[in-house]
């Protein structure tokens, strides 16, 4: 199964978005979607796994959650936008965490690429960094994976100039 990880399009979706969307069998946006219509034209290519970030409007809040749980094989996944990093995880997002058991945590909101082992909680921690182009982030960046018997591999990381 081919996972594509992106956040922060901020109503930006181009050519290299959606080339990589189309091979992905889901996609996991974490938050600051900016615009319904990016989020449709993303589900009308393959699943979206979404939550919304502190700029969507309630057209996207309505479609999405704050945080999102959920198991692909077997492997139990958080999202949130605005959730912090290992070591650095807002309160709320903590217990969150704590309360799931995530093998994988996706959080958004820093538009700073990091993938990194949360040592505390067993779990992979992945950032994609931002795809759109508002921001002060260099490069656009987003992270395709695959999960096969249950174990996340051959993770890449895309990198466009802004």
């Amino acid at each position: 199964m081919k996972i594509l990880v992106v956040s922060d399009t901020h109503g930006y979706i181009d050519d290299a978005l959606l080339k990589h969307a189309q091979t992905a069998d889901e996609i996991w946006h974490a938050g600051d979607i900016g615009s319904i219509d990016v989020l449709y034209k993303l589900q009308k290519i393959t699943k979206v796994r979404a939550v919304y970030g502190n700029i969507d409007a309630a057209d996207v809040r309505q479609e999405t959650s704050k945080n999102l749980f959920f198991k692909v094989q077997n492997i139990p996944v958080c999202i949130t936008h605005i959730g912090g990093y290992p070591g650095k995880y807002n309160a709320d997002f903590k217990h969150y965490i704590q309360t799931h058991s995530p093998q994988i945590i996706v959080c958004g909101h820093s538009h700073i690429l990091k993938v990194m082992y949360d040592e505390t909680h067993s779990a992979l921690f992945i950032n994609p960094g931002a795809i759109g182009i508002h921001g002060f982030h260099a490069a656009r960046t987003m992270i395709t994976f695959d999960i096969e018997n249950n174990t996340p591999q051959n993770m890449k990381v895309i990198e466009y100039q802004r």
